[in-house]
């Protein structure tokens, strides 16, 4: 954890990473806090109707002892890949923990993950066992001829024809189980990410990966963890945001994680989960917070305790940032990292590092740069490609199975991240984009989040996404696609209301020439919006009028 310091510069001269020679993140998080305190609370299950069930770190171990024996004697081994088709629960703790005891590498999947998905996920990785429910079985018995290594399938809704239930495995167990004698460097998850170009890649990570998580936690929770913190994130634990920005950091901490039967998003529910399950610190993706922006009254409807508010996955933006204090009550930390790399810069209200537009400064521990394309460091206000020097306890040790993508992940010794920002005099780091989402329009570079969230502040605005045209004179222009809270009805004269806000509010280089209303907005699992599509559309759209 971070030792408070008067300021921010005394912060980082102050701090050195402790990374010990061995190192297993399950001991970390859960074997040494149930050796101590095993009645201490690890976990809180809201059900459908708004009950709350603690588990305790005694009960998260022995859940996950009793799973890594069965794995064990189904032949699961150090090295092995451990998938986890699962959404938010104590099975997919216990699995992640199980993972890690036994040396095998966890290899979280979403469950909204299809078919297709799948199929490349557990083939890539060879994933050995996999631990899922009655949804999963349903998408891999589409798929099960096509993975020859997959061995172990373990429902937790029970068994089926050829499917053996977790408890029926489980119930041989009840002995303590010796977690292998792990290294920070040996593999412990693996975390698969979309690029620009080819298929997902898998970033392989050491357990020391949650080390380098801990100082980022404790800045943008401003000191955590505090004796009455309670963490809740509605981000799935298959992706790093779930995982390494909230779940594993508070239980290292010892700090209970709230998780909740998973739905779509619901900002109404979302409030009533912070406030009935006594929410103290949130991770919150951009997305939701916005969505939570047009709730009613919230604070006079909802008796929320919350101490910090942490976001990242894609840009705040400046409105979004300036309206959460009357939204939520607290300001918003916001940070950045990505799953190479995560949560390397970050803002914390508390130290005074906070400020509309920016996504923080670099995080005690971590060298984070903004540099050209040479390598060298770009001016103050001039943009560049944030990156990340090496060693680093976050970094990744490599692409699963592809060296030559690892390489030319680096310059030298700095990590690519292939997102654009600018830094400011004053040393904080202004997100512009990914480096293709950026829009070159009369020789502005443009990026998306920050017209995206001009959109949103406009009252007919739910979400909108944005992204360059091509335009024969301006090299692109913007467009943007629009989706409208109920109630309002699209046309021309509300596209020019629209485009005359971003004009007024941005520039107008920045404001939109094109809008086109659509009647939903394709999100990840973890909140991100998913442009990919509406930049096909708009090439096929440009390609068409060359014609």
């Amino acid at each position: 954890m971070l030792a408070r310091a008067a300021n921010y510069e005394a912060l980082v001269a102050s701090f050195r990473w402790d990374i010990p020679e061995r190192f297993n993140i399950a001991v970390a998080c859960c074997d040494r806090w149930a050796a101590v305190v095993p009645e201490r609370v690890a976990l809180i299950r809201r059900d459908g109707n708004g009950a709350l069930h603690p588990i305790t770190f005694a009960e998260l171990k022995r859940g996950s002892d009793r799973l890594a024996h069965a794995l064990r004697r189904r032949g699961v081994a150090s090295g092995d890949r451990l998938a986890l088709l699962l959404p938010q629960s104590f099975e997919t703790a216990i699995g992640h923990l199980a993972a890690y005891k036994l040396g095998a590498i966890a290899v979280p999947l979403a469950a909204l993950f299809g078919p297709d998905a799948l199929r490349y996920r557990l083939r890539n990785s060879g994933a050995r066992a996999i631990l899922t429910d009655a949804g999963g079985i349903a998408s891999l018995s589409e798929i099960r001829g096509a993975l020859p290594d997959l061995e172990t399938i373990l429902c937790v809704d029970g068994p089926s024809a050829g499917i053996e239930g977790l408890a029926e495995a489980l119930e041989p167990f009840d002995e303590p189980f010796v977690p292998v004698d792990s290294s920070p460097d040996d593999p412990a998850m693996m975390i698969y990410t979309s690029g620009t170009t080819g298929p997902p890649k898998g970033a392989l990570h050491g357990h020391r990966v949650l080390l380098g998580h801990l100082p980022g936690f404790s800045l943008t929770h401003e000191f955590a963890p505090d004796a009455d913190d309670r963490v809740w994130t509605p981000s799935d634990w298959a992706w790093a945001g779930g995982l390494l920005n909230a779940l594993l950091p508070a239980l290292y901490f010892g700090t209970p994680v709230v998780f909740g039967p998973f739905q779509r998003f619901d900002p109404e529910a979302a409030f009533a989960t912070i406030a009935d399950a006594g929410v103290r610190n949130a991770f919150l993706p951009p997305t939701a917070i916005k969505l939570m922006e047009d709730v009613a009254r919230p604070r006079e409807r909802f008796d929320l305790k919350l101490r910090t508010i942490g976001a990242a996955g894609e840009s705040l933006g400046r409105s979004a940032f300036e309206r959460a204090e009357g939204t939520f009550g607290r300001s918003i930390n916001e940070f950045y990292g990505q799953t190479e790399c995560n949560y390397v810069l970050g803002s914390c209200a508390a130290l005074g590092v906070s400020r509309a537009g920016a996504v923080g400064k670099p995080i005690p521990g971590h060298t984070v740069a903004i540099i050209d394309g040479e390598g060298r460091e770009s001016p103050v206000g001039e943009p560049g490609e944030i990156a990340i020097h090496r060693p680093d306890p976050s970094l990744f040790l490599e692409y699963w199975r592809q060296p030559e993508a690892t390489r030319e992940k680096f310059r030298g010794d700095w990590m690519l991240s292939g997102d654009q920002a600018v830094r400011d005099a004053d040393g904080y780091v202004h997100f512009l984009g990914r480096s293709d989402d950026i829009i070159i329009s009369s020789g502005y570079r443009i990026g998306p989040s920050e017209v995206e969230d001009c959109l949103a502040a406009h009252p007919a605005v739910a979400l909108a996404a944005v992204v360059g045209k091509p335009d024969p004179v301006r090299t692109e222009i913007v467009k943007a696609f629009v989706m409208l809270k109920p109630g309002h009805e699209a046309g021309p004269d509300l596209a020019a209301e629209i485009r005359a806000l971003v004009r007024n509010r941005l520039s107008a280089a920045e404001y939109p020439r094109e809008i086109a209303f659509v009647d939903a907005i394709p999100l990840t699992t973890s909140g991100k919006v998913i442009r990919r599509g509406f930049r096909d559309r708009v090439r096929e759209e440009a390609a068409k009028a060359a014609d």
